[in-house]
């Protein structure tokens, strides 16, 4: 039994389905000797493709974001064909018979033990190059690097270091049972893609793929967030037990997907989706969800091979909008950065990339690429219908200048665009609320708004000053921390009497007991994983705003997480005994 940390509610038994970094289990058997030539050939071949795409994507690069962030490209290509690197993989295949993936894995070892001796900084963050060729190479050595999991039994449970974008991509539709992973908390992307599907995960499982591989037996329970790798047969049966109450319970939820959601006053809630796909966007309508809070559009980058244009965004965004529940859609630009990256912005590593140049700094930093995200947001906003509600959203704004800057890009962008006959149409322009600074100025920001989304993943973790996904202190992470909840509830209180609608888009808004006490706050708008929606509108069939605020009020007087987080299990059991299941802090 492993203990980690619970990130998305309900219990699953299954397969273990493990994804490494870049090798799974490379195959080490010899080569014959007549099969050598032939390997030798595969991986000429391999590097001739690797080379070409390096080309296109440098000029591709070069064009849409600039000449400097092409050069990465061109750096990987010198790597590709450095006589002591070719030779080194060559060397592995000819002399010690490993076929072309195995012998890579030997020279990244290599060159990994080679970098960890040095002491320069510069030399060290090459490394990262080299595992970028390395990894171009195997793609194109073999088209599935994962191992096949077709012939494995059962429902499966994805184990990973972290779950990457890529990962996703990799993943498609196939359906999980289960995630774990070694690193990451309740914010990082496992997580989020764990809760968006509906799956119970567990994360911050320390060497977890040392200790188990794919076709294991294993247990996630999401609610304590514990792994089993292994059970024995009453283990097992126990679990199996917890696992169809789990089933039976998010069954019977799905079934309120067409009821509107109201409290037990009769008031009407928004509930919206967070969204990074064409394909959530649909389980958004599947679950009930009234539109979509949150198109994270970087998950277009962050899945592309190289760097989408206007036509392609263009395009996606079209979709997104026809396919959003009622036709209801907030598109936030580019949120790079962080832990959030993309080849062609380098690998120059920051002492502290979340507070650094990320995010609208980054787009600032590139206008031209900026303006090509922009055009396409508003080319796909004018050939929506018109019933269509379409709004543009700005995230990590830390200061007024920042909002006076964008409406100036907006108004000479759309200007550029009816120059050129091209249709437009305004749209209201919002801010993403997760900087401190934006937080403690937000009734001078509000001027400069037509609406507000709290972004509380990152709001809490720069209130407490602690990465998120730092095993070390994301501990002090809280949503429900004193001071988070006294930040929130001046920043709410402070929007509805501006008349400025916002909404909490961050993961807090699906987590029952935060749901409680942000309605307590008077928040109406609240946007989360789709399989999140039917949880919420049940509860807050259970809700009265006299019930929720008397709640609010007695959290505010509590000191500490603790006592914050066991009053709410205990308002909450009360509140919602049928869901107590997916309560989980």
């Amino acid at each position: 039994m492993r203990k980690g940390i619970a990130v998305s509610p309900g219990v699953s038994v299954g397969t273990a389905y493990c994804i490494h970094e870049i090798f799974v289990n490379p195959d080490t058997r010899r080569l014959e000797e007549n099969q050598v030539r032939e390997e030798l050939t595969r991986f000429e071949r391999a590097r001739d493709q690797a080379a070409s795409e390096l080309r296109a994507l440098s000029k591709k690069v070069s064009s849409q974001v600039g000449e400097q962030e092409a050069a990465i490209f061109q750096a990987h290509e010198t790597i590709l064909h450095d006589p002591a690197f070719t030779s080194k993989v060559r060397s592995c295949i000819a002399d010690d018979h490993l076929a072309a993936p195995a012998a890579l894995h030997r020279v990244l070892d290599e060159y990994s033990s080679l970098f960890a001796r040095t002491r320069d900084e510069y030399i060290k963050e090459r490394l990262a190059d080299v595992r970028d060729v390395i990894v171009r190479l195997s793609g194109h050595l073999s088209e599935v690097l994962q191992p096949d999991s077709t012939d494995l039994p059962g429902p499966l449970v994805l184990i990973a270091s972290e779950l990457l974008p890529s990962h996703v991509m990799v993943l498609g539709e196939r359906q999980m049972a289960g995630i774990v992973t070694q690193s990451g908390g309740r914010t990082s992307h496992a997580a989020i893609l764990a809760r968006s599907r509906g799956v119970p995960a567990v994360s911050g499982v320390r060497g977890i793929l040392r200790q188990i591989k794919t076709g294991d037996r294993v247990i996630v329970d999401g609610r304590d967030g514990v792994v089993i790798v292994g059970p024995d047969a009453e283990t097992e049966s126990a679990y199996r037990k917890v696992e169809r109450e789990f089933v039976h319970l998010k069954d019977q939820l799905a079934e309120n997907r067409d009821q509107d959601a109201v409290t037990a006053d009769g008031e009407p809630i928004e509930l919206l989706a967070n969204v990074n796909s064409l394909s959530d966007t649909d389980a958004a309508v599947a679950m009930g969800a009234s539109g979509v809070g949150l198109f994270r559009t970087e998950y277009l980058y962050l899945t592309h091979r190289d760097v989408p244009d206007e036509e392609e965004q263009f395009q996606a965004y079209c979709q997104v909008i026809e396919h959003s529940p009622s036709r209801c859609v907030t598109i936030r630009t580019l949120d790079l950065g962080g832990d959030k990256t993309v080849p062609y912005f380098g690998h120059d590593r920051e002492a502290n990339p979340f507070m650094g140049w990320r995010s609208i700094r980054l787009s600032f930093e590139h206008p031209d690429f900026f303006a090509t995200q922009l055009r396409a947001i508003h080319r796909a906003a004018a050939v929506a219908d018109a019933d269509c509600d379409v709004r543009l959203l700005f995230p990590m704004i830390t200061i007024l200048e920042e909002m006076r800057r964008l409406r100036r890009i907006v108004r000479r962008l759309l200007r550029d665009m009816q120059a050129q006959g091209i249709p437009t149409r305004p749209i209201p322009l919002g801010m993403m609320l997760e900087v401190p600074a934006a937080a403690v100025s937000i009734d001078a920001l509000l001027g400069e708004v037509d609406f507000v989304s709290i972004g509380s993943n990152d709001l809490v973790q720069y209130l407490m000053a602690a990465d998120r996904d730092n095993p070390k202190v994301n501990h002090l992470c809280q949503p429900l921390s004193p001071a988070v909840l006294r930040v929130l509830s001046q920043v709410i209180a402070s929007c509805r009497r501006a008349g400025k609608p916002v909404t909490l888009c961050g993961e807090m808004a699906g987590m029952p007991r935060g749901f409680v006490l942000l309605h307590g706050m008077g928040l109406r708008s609240f946007s989360m994983s789709p399989a999140q929606v039917p949880v919420i509108k049940d509860l807050a069939k259970q809700l009265s705003q006299e019930k929720t605020e008397a709640i609010l009020q007695r959290a505010l007087e509590l000191k500490t997480v603790g006592e914050i987080n066991r009053f709410m299990r205990t308002q909450f059991a009360e509140l919602a005994p049928n869901l107590k299941m997916l309560d989980t802090q």
